[in-house]
């Protein structure tokens, strides 16, 4: 192994330690970064972790923009901004698969899964923490109704325009970093912004949603006020990890397929 191999190896320990150290990861988290970090390199190299890395930071610091404004949310998510080992395998896990399998048998189709994954987990995030800002509340789309700012398969105008801008962000970095034409782009745009409405519907319709039974708060935990919460909604194994792994997954080898089709 050369000196360079050992510097990107110790470049990508030393970020995930200082994520932990930031409290943008947990420590399960740190070292869950560590190895995807490196399974991406592997695979596509520092612009494959360059591509990566503007995902990361951009979802680490819109997690931390008007923290205060968002804190209210505590009583309907499971985890808070800190994320652990399987958050980052839910928005990394594919990315991390791509890196593997473009190492093992290289083929430019991987790179599509690869900017597809990652533009799916930006758009979604970027729904989520800049939607919750949103002046009105959204819009359910099981029920049609409003309903409260962070609830999972919820839309609004304003989030629906972040998971667009997410998704375009990671589609031109790709483009600036490996090169590719209009066609490729689009691929990564609307497959990115296709995985947060996919996001959005198995949040709806198959993610786990609990009561509090001492104050009737809808929340995604199996504990609140420190009862049991009961649950009334989704499958019980379907928590917002699942959902998120799923829709980036999803919609990255349906990408793939498609893009090789044509």
């Amino acid at each position: 192994m050369g000196i360079d191999q050992l510097l990107v190896i110790g470049f990508i320990a030393i970020f995930s330690v200082a994520s932990g150290l930031l409290k943008l990861l947990k420590p399960s988290g740190a070292f869950a970064a560590f190895f995807t970090g490196l399974s991406v390199w592997a695979g596509f190299g520092l612009k494959g972790l360059t591509l990566m890395g503007v995902f990361f930071l951009t979802s680490s610091l819109l997690s931390r923009y008007k923290s205060k404004v968002k804190e209210q949310l505590g009583e309907i998510h499971e985890k808070g901004s800190a994320r652990d080992w399987a958050q980052v395998a839910a928005n990394g896990g594919t990315a991390a698969f791509a890196g593997v399998a473009n190492f093992i048998s290289p083929d430019p189709v991987w790179l599509l899964v690869l900017a597809i994954s990652l533009a799916s987990a930006n758009a979604d995030t970027w729904a989520s923490e800049l939607g919750v800002l949103s002046k009105q509340q959204p819009i359910s789309i099981k029920s049609c109704k409003r309903v409260p700012r962070g609830t999972s398969g919820a839309v609004s105008g304003f989030g629906t325009a972040a998971s667009a801008a997410g998704s375009l962000l990671i589609a031109l970095t790709a483009l600036s970093l490996f090169g590719g034409n209009l066609v490729w782009v689009l691929f990564v745009f609307l497959f990115g912004l296709a995985g947060s409405l996919a996001d959005t519907l198995l949040g709806a319709y198959f993610q786990a949603g609990f009561q509090c039974v001492r104050c009737n708060v809808h929340t995604e935990k199996m504990s609140h006020c420190s009862t049991p919460t009961k649950q009334v909604s989704g499958f019980s194994n379907m928590n917002n990890d699942a959902v998120n792994f799923i829709s980036c997954f999803t919609v990255a080898i349906l990408g793939m397929s498609l893009y090789n089709l044509l």
